[in-house]
């Protein structure tokens, strides 16, 4: 697998064929706005969340009960932005009972969600989790964007793996670490 990018530079590289709402699996990264650090900090190669960097991952690790077509795989907080391996599936609407029917029946719910609602919900829901933790309505927490990769061979979903396991390990060489941006920053200028 080549060097991941940085991230948040990347904007919208979404491959303009592809139904992101098909059975799949994509990498996914989401950076918080201004690089700010809330999740927590990396101590000896390790992630510590903090309360909000809990949130992060309840509303991840929920995503499932909310979206029936979504399977997760691995997954990372990072002080100031999140990995993870998300596969859409070819879910079904839960059963609720014998003989229900929806309220209307011309207008069935949908079961099937696409990528960019998955992530829109989770990114507005850990949003507003976390304002209201700290007392910040309104306050964004995450850039407008996020980058995703189709994953396509099995050598790629293992290169990811690895990558998303071993991240807070290297942050101190992270393309996200503010500390890393600033050393870049001075050399550029000096």
């Amino acid at each position: 697998m080549t060097k991941i990018p940085n991230y948040s530079e990347l904007g919208s590289k979404r491959l303009p064929q592809h139904d992101y709402s098909q059975p799949g699996a994509y990498f996914v990264t989401i950076c918080t706005a201004e690089r700010q650090c809330f999740f927590g900090e990396i101590i000896e190669g390790q992630m510590k969340l903090n309360k909000s960097g809990l949130i992060v991952a309840q509303q991840w690790f929920g995503l499932p009960s909310h979206y029936v077509n979504v399977s997760l795989d691995e997954f990372v907080i990072m002080p100031n932005h999140v990995h993870g391996l998300i596969s859409l599936t070819e879910g079904s609407p839960p059963s609720v009972g014998a003989g229900f029917q929806p309220a209307d029946a011309s207008h069935p719910t949908k079961s099937q969600h696409g990528l960019p609602e998955i992530i829109r919900g989770f990114k507005t829901y850990s949003s507003l989790e976390i304002n209201r933790l700290r007392d910040t309505p309104g306050n964004p927490i995450w850039q407008r964007n996020y980058y995703e990769h189709v994953v396509r061979t099995e050598a790629d979903l293992n290169g990811i793996r690895k990558y998303i396991v071993e991240n807070p390990r290297k942050w101190a060489e992270d393309g996200e670490n503010p500390a890393v941006r600033e050393t870049v920053r001075a050399s550029w200028a000096g």
